[in-house]
């Protein structure tokens, strides 16, 4: 498990460098990850446990259609009734939060990772995150892309194909 001084690091919005110890734990989300993408699709309760394990949390009546993919996984909290159509993709190495009734079109990436601009720092594989919220009642539409620290209001659509580059107010 990272030791919290790291967590604090990732979770801080400031730039940090990825450790040996953060490969490795990643590697067990992935293998949890790929596990739940190679289950059968019929086997719903299977699924579920292995995203109950995987996830921040996954409440109940939520769903993710495969294939799914994540940074770690863990990171990410889906709400009551959340439903994420296939090709999902999370850069969650810090928070991302997907409140209650939200629905999630194909092929929508959500990002809360990132690196600088500046070319030295990304040579050093630099990196800093910003957390997104998606708040309750939202639907995203295919294609979309959600940027770091953003915050998408209650009961907003969001048309297939945008970036969201800043917050979305409510309705």
């Amino acid at each position: 498990m990272i030791n919290p001084s790291m967590k604090e690091q990732m979770d801080s919005g400031e730039i940090y460098y990825e450790t040996d110890e953060l490969k490795e734990e990643q590697a067990y989300y992935r293998d949890l990850l790929f596990q739940f993408n190679q289950t059968l699709p019929s086997k719903t309760q299977e699924k579920v446990v292995i995203l109950q394990e995987l996830l921040g949390s996954f409440e109940e009546g939520a769903y993710i259609e495969q294939p799914f993919h994540a940074n770690w996984g863990k990171n990410t909290y889906f709400g009551k009734n959340v439903y994420a159509n296939f090709g999902l993709s999370l850069v969650d190495d810090t928070r991302i939060e997907i409140h209650d009734e939200g629905m999630i079109g194909p092929n929508v990436t959500i990002c809360a990772g990132t690196h600088p601009l500046s070319p030295e720092l990304r040579l050093k594989k630099a990196q800093y995150n910003l957390p997104v919220v998606i708040e309750k009642n939202v639907w995203i539409g295919a294609g979309t892309i959600v940027l770091p620290g953003v915050t998408i209001g209650e009961n907003s659509v969001i048309g297939a194909g945008s970036i969201v580059t800043k917050d979305v107010p409510k309705n």
